[in-house]
């Protein structure tokens, strides 16, 4: 995905830009991981830390070409202003905490996933941290089913599971004709 496209909230018409990251993004979504220490104990069981950005561009799905790989954020618009695959996996969907409840959430995923049917991809599957009922609610509200746990392993994805890191549950989303 090289283009860019707009969300727009229902609730309070404000622009959002989603776009690939850039290695300028970085220090934004470094400040994003901090202010989300709630989700990164719920997930991993520790605070975020330094490494955690630079984990994005390595945590892979197994199975999963690198070059397939996307990395999106989401900006609020000035005013005035996925490959051959049919399948994808989302490994983190993550607003700053003080966006929480503000209906930008299943917005944005909602044009996400409709961006993603477009593009050919009817299957996107999840996963969310066990007892983490905030992201369950918000899986559930997109239509997503869990599926069932992955269970604690010493490895998720391409990278060692930290030693406090809970099992997760899987969920899936099939997708209808573009």
């Amino acid at each position: 995905m090289s283009e860019t496209f707009t969300v727009v909230t229902a609730a309070t018409g404000r622009r959002y830009v989603v776009r690939e990251a850039g290695p300028g993004d970085e220090p934004g979504i470094q400040a994003l991981f901090e202010a989300s220490t709630e989700y990164f104990e719920a997930a991993t069981g520790l605070p975020p830390g330094p490494a955690d950005v630079q984990s994005l561009y390595y945590s892979l799905p197994p199975g999963a070409d690198p070059q397939d790989k996307r990395i999106l954020v989401v900006a609020e618009e000035a005013p005035g202003g996925a490959g051959p695959s049919d399948a994808c996996s989302v490994g983190l969907f993550l607003l700053r905490p003080s966006l929480w409840g503000t209906s930008l959430g299943p917005a944005l995923a909602a044009r996400l996933l409709e961006h993603a049917a477009d593009c050919g991809v009817r299957r996107v599957t999840a996963t969310v941290p066990a007892g983490w009922e905030r992201g369950r609610r918000f899986l559930s509200g997109l239509s997503f089913t869990v599926t069932g746990s992955a269970g604690q392993r010493a490895r998720t994805a391409n990278r060692r599971t930290g030693p406090r890191e809970p099992a997760v549950d899987q969920a899936e989303l099939i997708l209808t004709g573009a």
